[in-house]
């Protein structure tokens, strides 16, 4: 069996906060991203999902290292990157690319279009300067734009448009990942479908591998065969989509997937329990003891506050970290993971 082209090991990301004055003190860490592990194969999708501040978007610029971990490896073709230096990381960002959420504030309004998505290739001078124009006129049509647009300028584009653009400087180096944060989150439902279609087909075309990051579980179920639920910064529940779907094992999931609209299930006859969680998400600054969620949860008992749950498998294809999960066996239901796991 072939290596995972990316394999994110134990990854910590935590922020200082700091009090203000001419002497700043550190008061103490905004735990974003808190020990996650998943891997990706090549043109593989991944999706990750979860409520806003859950850590997802941290992860993604973690991946392609616009910010360095507080610990934890990202192995890139069995390469640790998590503490490359700036000229080591050089070579590997062709390989690592992103598109980032706004298409409007993500380009910048003073260059061409041109110049936009030349710039990989003046940056990392990997084409003679006589032929920069015929790869990018090149890259315009690969995701559908008029080769002749480029010389002009952002804000001669509409919202689908500019989002184009940011694929296609993303494509310019032939990058084999690509972290997609929220990509078609700002853009109008009737252009959404348009551009997550071209991703599949450049995805296909080209072997790509996708961190596909969103909130929209309808987008993400379309794009992605396998999900990954984040909550205040862990990885709670991963699991091949038709699964996490129709059968999900963790609560937060559960109740997460009972707040979006499910096409199926109208058709099917029907609607889903609405699973309305008390209480606000706790901060990322002082997280709860023990499972994350548990201050939330209808199913919290007192391991739950005492010992947090580890990421395992409990019953069909995925893992689910949640002492007394969802869909289980009666009797794996009733046995907490850790009592199981302490008896094996």
């Amino acid at each position: 069996m072939a290596a995972p082209l990316l394999e994110v090991k134990d990854l910590v990301m935590h922020f200082p906060v700091k009090s203000r004055g001419v002497i700043s003190q550190t008061l103490g860490q905004v735990k974003a991203v808190d020990g996650i592990s998943f891997t990706l194969n090549a043109g593989q999708s991944l999706g990750l999902v979860g409520e806003s501040g859950c850590g997802k978007t941290t992860t993604g610029r973690l991946i392609t290292r616009l910010h360095k971990p507080t610990s934890g490896q990202i192995l890139f073709e069995g390469e640790d990157i998590a503490n490359a230096s700036p000229r080591q990381l050089k070579p590997i960002r062709r390989d690592i690319q992103m598109i980032f959420q706004d298409p409007y504030t993500s380009l910048n309004p003073r260059q061409t279009v041109g110049e936009i998505i030349g710039a990989p290739l003046v940056i990392h001078n990997l084409v003679p300067k006589n032929k920069r124009l015929a790869r990018v006129q090149e890259l315009l049509e690969i995701v559908g734009l008029s080769p002749e647009h480029y010389n002009r300028y952002p804000h001669e584009f509409s919202g689908g448009q500019r989002q184009r653009i940011g694929i296609a400087r993303a494509l310019t180096l032939q990058p084999k990942v690509l972290v997609a944060d929220e990509p078609v989150s700002a853009l109008d439902v009737s252009i959404q479908a348009q551009v997550i279609n071209l991703m599949q087909d450049l995805q296909k075309e080209f072997n790509i591998a996708f961190l596909f990051i969103a909130h929209d579980l309808a987008i993400v179920r379309h794009f992605c065969p396998e999900i990954a639920v984040m909550y205040l910064g862990k990885i709670v529940e991963q699991a091949p989509r038709e699964q996490l779907y129709s059968a999900p094992k963790h609560p937060y999931t559960k109740a997460l997937l009972s707040a979006a609209p499910d096409i199926q299930q109208v058709i099917a006859g029907g609607r889903r329990e609405r699973i309305r969680l008390t209480g606000d998400v706790p901060s990322p600054i002082n997280p709860p003891s023990g499972c994350p969620f548990r201050t939330r949860c209808w199913k919290a008992q007192d391991i739950c506050a005492t010992m947090p749950p580890p990421l395992e498998p409990k019953g069909g294809a995925g893992i689910v970290a949640c002492h007394f999960p969802e869909n289980t066996s009666p009797e794996d239901a009733n046995t907490p993971v850790s009592t199981a796991r302490n008896a094996a």
